[in-house]
């Protein structure tokens, strides 16, 4: 789980099932972080609600400080968790990305050695 995940509500009151919803989502994403940067990781969720007279609008919002970049997500939807579970898929995949990018270099070169000799074949 990430130590550091803070969320907070904007127009809306976070209720104790909201806060478990988002903890269970956000929260397992430090398996797509390597195990060496797990501990200086901070992630902010904001959950923005606003109503106007015909249609209700939830946003949700997540920024995830890493050593060496800054990772923003957001999505809007007409329920907050639904944003939630878009949010978390687009966080996962830019954790990936980031994960691919910091890994040790050597596991990368030999990766990509490792497909030059197979398309060679």
């Amino acid at each position: 789980m990430i130590n550091r995940l803070e969320i907070n509500g904007i127009h809306l009151r976070v209720d104790d099932d909201l806060k478990r919803y988002v903890h269970r989502k956000i929260g397992r994403l430090d398996r797509y972080i390597s195990r060496r940067i797990r501990q200086s990781v901070h992630v902010e969720v904001k959950l923005i609600e606003q109503k106007s007279k015909d249609k209700k609008e939830c946003t949700c919002e997540a920024t995830a400080y890493l050593p060496y970049e800054v990772i923003n997500v957001h999505e809007s939807t007409i329920n907050m968790y639904a944003a939630v579970d878009i949010v978390e898929t687009k966080l996962k995949l830019q954790l990936k990305k980031y994960k691919e990018m910091h890994s040790t270099p050597k596991l990368r070169h030999r990766f990509l050695a490792h497909i030059r000799r197979t398309s060679q074949s």
